[in-house]
Parts: C-alpha cells; structure tokens; sequence
C-alpha cells in the first residue's frame, strides 16, 4: 500500500460522513460541496428542530450559490465542511457557537484528498429564527451569519485556488476582507483587529499581507510539485516539498505570531508526519528539524519521522 494510497483511506474513513450530501444540494451545487453540521448538545431547549433547519439552510447557502465566475463541472465541486458547536442561547434565537472550518483538494493520480484550511473560529454570535431567510450583499452588511458563511466561503475558495496557481485565491481573499470590513461596522466579535489575534480580521490579513507571499507560494509549490507528483516521484516530492517547508519557517521567523502559519500547520501536520516517516534520511532529518520549530508542541508525534 502507497502512502497516498493510506491517506485516501484515512481521510474517507474521518470525513466520509461530512462529504455527503443529499442528491437535491449536490443536483443544485455550484463551487462548493459543503456539509454543515450543527451540534447543540450543549444547548438547553425544547424547540430542537430549529437546529436540523440551521443545517440545512446553511448547507444551501453554501452550495446552491454562484461564488466565482468559473464554470465546474459537478465532480470538481471543492469539499468542505463547517461543524457549528453551539456553546450557549443567551436568549430565544440567539446563539453563541464556535466552528471548525475544513476543506480539502484531491491529489493528482490517486485518490486521496489533501486537507487544505483546518481553522478554529471561537468567536460567532448571531440570531436565527427557523425558516429564516438568508439573505447576503457583498457590498453591505446584511446579517451576522450569512457575513460569516460567505467569508469562510470565499476564505475556502482562496486557499483552494492558491493550490493551482501561485496567488491564484488573491480576489476571493479581497472578497473576504471587504466582508470583514462591512462587519466591523456591527460591532459583532470576531471581526475586530483589536480582538483576539486568531479571529477573521487577522486571518484575512495575513493573507492579503506582502509578508505572507512566500507562503502562499509554498501553498502552490506544495501540491502542484510535491503531493501532485508523489505518486510517481516520492523522494522528488519529498525534496520540493522541503523547500517549502523553509519558506513557511522564513515567514514565521518574520512574524511569529501570525494565524495563517498556524492554520498551514494545523492542516498539514498529519500528512508530514506520514510522507517523512518513509525516504532519504537525510531529508527526513531536515524536515524533522524544520517542523519541531514550526510545530514545537507536536514534538512527540513527530518523532515517527526519525525513528525508523
């Protein structure tokens, strides 16, 4: 068994759940093939069924709009998923929640998909009534959730693009940060540069900011010349993708405490872990070196690139 071939079966395994949707979304869908998971085992209240139509109102948001102006073609639908841990209803129809975005890629000559954006969100706040209309401006803001679900929609289709061609998520990113620059004006958390250094507004800017290129390069050079190749080449993949395993450790250097370096790690940690625990030693012990600085706190697990 290829390590590809491992990963396809441990990504089917974890989100095969969450990448399925009804055959009514996935006739109507568009960019995205997204599930929304809403779970409120938190929440006290007797009036449930408001949760199964937050479902599925949301997962129609995301899949049955027109987020680009390319055309796709029904398989090439980019798969995410949102899962809503509501933490608390304050009043009636009014939630607090965190959410945890993902979405992934496939990789080219097999059949694995790549997690791509894994990225905790800690900061939602927002009313909601059943059958609520969801309505969305890009140029204003309209509400708390559809500013929320169409940034992480245009957030999803940046980092996707940004596989494909070097900076190619620029005008999906410019999207989200107009977004984030609409809810400001609300005063809702999350979307606040003075807040939590983890939320939206810092997510969109390192992005967008010139210090961030090289990493958003190394997104590109990532999959396009090391998982794309791996199944026919895996000690070149493993090489280039070392290469941009010292771009990311160049930005960090630069700037320490940025969300995006974080976020790329919390996406790829997994997938390192288990093409460097195989080839040269020599480059295994290079990306071991590298990631143990990115990633100090993940030291144990990644010890399985050097113990064999």
């Amino acid at each position: 068994m290829t390590l590809l071939t491992w990963f396809a079966k441990k990504w089917a395994y974890s989100l095969a759940i969450a990448f399925t949707l009804c055959a009514t979304v996935s006739a109507n869908a568009q960019e995205l093939n997204c599930k929304v998971t809403v779970n409120a085992q938190q929440v006290q209240t007797t009036e449930r069924r408001i949760f199964s139509d937050m479902e599925q109102a949301f997962t129609q948001f995301f899949n049955t709009r027109k987020w680009t102006n390319d055309v796709y073609k029904q398989e090439e639908r980019i798969n995410c998923n949102i899962i809503i841990n509501m933490e608390e209803m304050p009043s009636v129809g009014n939630f607090k929640a965190a959410v945890q975005v993902l979405s992934a890629r496939p990789v080219y000559n097999s059949g694995y998909e790549s997690l791509v954006f894994n990225f905790a969100d800690r900061d939602w706040q927002f009313d909601y009534t059943e059958s609520q209309p969801l309505q969305f401006n890009e140029n204003a803001f309209t509400s708390n959730i559809t500013s929320m679900l169409a940034y992480y929609a245009y957030i999803i289709l940046g980092m996707d693009y940004d596989t494909y061609s070097k900076m190619g998520g620029t005008p999906y990113f410019e999207k989200a940060f107009l977004i984030v620059n609409n809810a400001q004006q609300s005063g809702a958390v999350g979307w606040d540069q003075f807040g939590n250094n983890r939320n939206r507004y810092w997510l969109t800017e390192n992005l967008m900011n010139a210090a961030m290129i090289p990493l958003r390069e190394a997104a590109y050079d990532y999959h396009l010349k090391g998982l794309d190749l791996f199944q026919e080449k895996p000690n070149e993949s493993r090489v280039a993708m070392l290469e941009t395993l010292k771009k990311i450790q160049q930005v960090k250097a630069v700037r320490p405490n940025s969300i995006y370096p974080i976020a790329f790690m919390d996406a790829k940690l997994d997938e390192l872990v288990n093409i460097y625990s195989q080839g040269d030693r020599s480059v295994r012990q290079q990306a071991y070196d590298i990631l143990t600085k990115l990633d100090p706190g993940e030291n144990d697990k990644l010890q399985a690139i050097i113990k064999n």
